[in-house]
């Protein structure tokens, strides 16, 4: 059946790639605040015209890419509102679409509903919704499978990494960590930097993240070392002309760990090198208005402050308290 006029404003507003684009680091970049709000009211109007009823798959269909689409606007706000609605939108579309009707875009729900479920739970302080976003991966790679779409494969094997990454930093052993670290690996088995160099890059940071992580926790410097040396990797193809959030983020968790190890070096030099990737993120989150990663870098740059006394932000002019009570993260996944 012809799609509806208010579906194809929708697929005008986020570009013709589709909303799966969103979620790359080029589709950051592409794809502004305005664009979402009349995607998102574009893909409801749909609704006035198609039912699950008469159309099960087109129906469902649309409902991941509203989902996507307040996915994508949810990761940019500070409140959990629009990640909410992303995952009642997700859970709607596979009310009716089942692994039996449609496995693979069964499987691609269910990797878009970790997503969203991973990043609430970030923003809470339990670990309820990272564990049903573990389960939601482990359901799609079901289906992902690396033989049957290895570059999807891959994603989700990130995602997943993602996902235990967080839990392992709420709990008290190191075993969630190392599964994140090797499913950062593997994924980057399939996304190698020839083939696919941005999301090699972004997975490279993630692994740092997870190498940061462990380096919290054990009394040496090695694992701060090796997340260092992830993030420098990432930042070789996430550059700020072409992935402008992508790296302001990826800047954002180099400084975290440089931070981490000046403090255990004593000196300064690392803690220079924290307050510059500090700055420079924080710049970039301003400009593209994504107030929850602000919120993150100005929280980071007071910490900062602390131990370098003598040191001023931006020349002198300290950033606006926009950090929120339950911002604790220090680095970025997302």
């Amino acid at each position: 059946m012809p799609r509806p006029a208010s579906l194809a404003t929708a697929l005008c507003a986020v570009g013709w790639h589709g909303t799966e684009f969103l979620f790359t680091p080029f589709g950051h970049l592409a794809v502004g605040n305005p664009c979402l709000e009349e995607a998102v009211a574009a893909y409801r109007h749909a609704f006035l015209e198609l039912t699950p009823e008469r159309v099960p798959i087109e129906w469902a269909t649309i409902q991941y890419n509203l989902g996507n689409a307040l996915r994508a606007l949810g990761e940019r706000e500070n409140g959990t509102t629009r990640l909410e609605e992303a995952v009642a939108t997700y859970r709607d579309s596979l009310m009716v679409l089942t692994r039996e009707r449609d496995a693979l875009l069964w499987a691609r729900t269910q990797n878009r509903l970790g997503s969203a479920l991973g990043e609430l739970g970030r923003r809470e302080t339990g670990t309820a919704r990272l564990e049903e976003a573990v389960a939601a991966f482990r359901h799609a790679l079901m289906v992902l499978t690396r033989e049957r779409v290895p570059i999807e494969w891959a994603m989700t094997k990130n995602n997943l990494g993602n996902a235990l990454q967080s839990l392992g930093e709420r709990e008290s052993g190191t075993g969630r960590l190392e599964e994140a670290v090797a499913a950062f690996r593997q994924a980057l088995m399939e996304m190698t930097r020839e083939r696919m160099p941005l999301e090699w890059a972004e997975t490279q940071n993630h692994l740092g993240n997870a190498f940061g992580a462990l380096g919290e926790r054990e009394s040496g410097t090695a694992r701060l070392e090796e997340a260092v040396a992830a993030f420098r990797q990432a930042l070789m193809e996430i550059t700020r002309e072409r992935a402008p959030l992508s790296w302001a983020t990826t800047q954002n968790n180099l400084g975290a760990t440089l931070q981490s190890l000046g403090a255990r070096e004593g000196g300064t030099a690392r803690l220079d090198e924290a307050l510059e990737a500090f700055q420079v993120a924080l710049d970039v989150f301003e400009k593209a208005g994504a107030d929850y990663s602000v919120s993150i870098a100005n929280a980071n740059l007071r910490q900062l402050n602390s131990m370098l006394p003598g040191k001023n932000w931006r020349d002198g002019v300290e950033p606006q308290n926009q950090a929120t009570d339950s911002t604790s993260d220090s680095k970025n996944t997302s």
